[in-house]
């Protein structure tokens, strides 16, 4: 099991030396990859190409890059482009947003989630395979039948097959990253509650003839160490309040869903209504403790490597974290700290 790291957004408040200084902090630990995510302000390629430009070694990953903000072809194009600049370092990953970013910030409908992502796949496949991209899909025509544009095909090939990775949360859409994509991008992933999320992309990769063997299992676990769990918890409480609360409406939340199906229905519920109705610091008090340590790295050494050996005989393959702390300086030693109960674990 390798180990990640997560810099999320780059948002106003952020140093983005800071994360600089961050990112290569991890690659001297040997941390294997850097993701970094987009909503509605820092748009992720942006930020791996100027990191790419600054390290050597740490592979470079988007979580996501979103699939309504760009045509399949552009992002074609854009991970052709970061995997030639970084030496053959970019791991592309997709997601499809949610219905209030999709429809809200980029001006596309949400419907046919599944679907659309398919055919994305489908075409963004093509064009870095080197292929003359032609199309007839339901949400994706290339040419379009009744104008002058012709098939093209890419002109920067990248390094290598870049690989992809789906970010998923629903039955359907984890077994179409077990179908379609070499990994998969994990939200909320707790050792306890992986076997049906993994059965169903196993399902997936039945389809091609093919195990688990091979495919990247890379949850994004906030990171917290000291000596008092439950303390360790509270910095976490806002970020998983905002996603269990606020990250869609009453209807649709994927991860409000998610964490009902872990067993925390009403707790899930209680969080919402308090977020929607914007009591924020009761929503992030109302988040239980156990949820944020299942899906969390909390505590001392000699616990985070029980925790990361746990996460590790359940499947896990890139353990990635996002380190929740005060300071940058606080930041790298939880990094520090990280990797040497990594490298307390022994062999598999």
């Amino acid at each position: 099991m390798r180990l990640g790291l997560n810099l999320g957004y780059l948002v106003a408040g952020d140093d983005p030396a800071g994360q600089l200084r961050l990112t290569r902090h991890a690659e001297e630990l040997g941390f294997a990859v850097v993701w970094a995510a987009e909503a509605y302000g820092s748009d992720s390629p942006t930020v791996l190409a100027w990191l790419a430009g600054q390290t050597s070694r740490i592979e470079l990953g988007s979580a996501v890059m979103q699939i309504p903000g760009r045509t399949p072809a552009m992002t074609a194009m854009t991970a052709a482009s970061l995997d030639v600049l970084s030496g053959g370092r970019f791991r592309l990953g997709l997601g499809v947003s949610g219905p209030q970013v999709s429809e809200g910030w980029h001006g596309v409908r949400f419907a046919a989630p599944l679907e659309r992502t398919r055919e994305y796949l489908d075409v963004v496949g093509a064009a870095l395979r080197g292929e003359t991209v032609r199309y007839d899909g339901r949400h994706h025509h290339l040419p379009l039948p009744d104008g002058p544009g012709k098939a093209l095909r890419l002109t920067v090939r990248p390094t290598r097959p870049v690989p992809v990775y789906l970010a998923a949360v629903g039955p359907r859409n984890l077994r179409l990253a077990g179908e379609r994509a070499d990994g998969w991008l994990a939200v909320f992933y707790s050792a306890d509650h992986a076997g049906e999320q993994l059965a169903a992309i196993a399902a997936g990769r039945a389809e091609r003839g093919l195990g688990l063997e091979g495919f990247d299992v890379v949850p994004t676990v906030p990171l917290v160490v000291g000596p008092d769990v439950a303390a360790c918890a509270d910095p976490v409480r806002a970020h998983a309040a905002l996603y269990v609360g606020g990250m869609g409406s009453r209807e649709q939340n994927f991860y409000n869903a998610l964490a009902a199906r872990m067993g925390y229905a009403e707790e899930a519920r209680r969080v919402q209504e308090l977020f929607l109705d914007r009591r924020h610091r009761e929503a992030a008090a109302a988040v239980p403790t156990e949820f944020i340590d299942r899906t969390s790295l909390l505590g001392d050494r000699p616990r985070l490597t029980t925790r990361l050996r746990e996460l590790r005989d359940s499947g896990v393959t890139t353990c990635t974290v996002t380190p929740f702390a005060g300071s940058v300086e606080a930041k790298c030693e939880a990094l520090t700290e990280l990797a040497a109960a990594h490298a307390d674990l022994g062999p598999a």
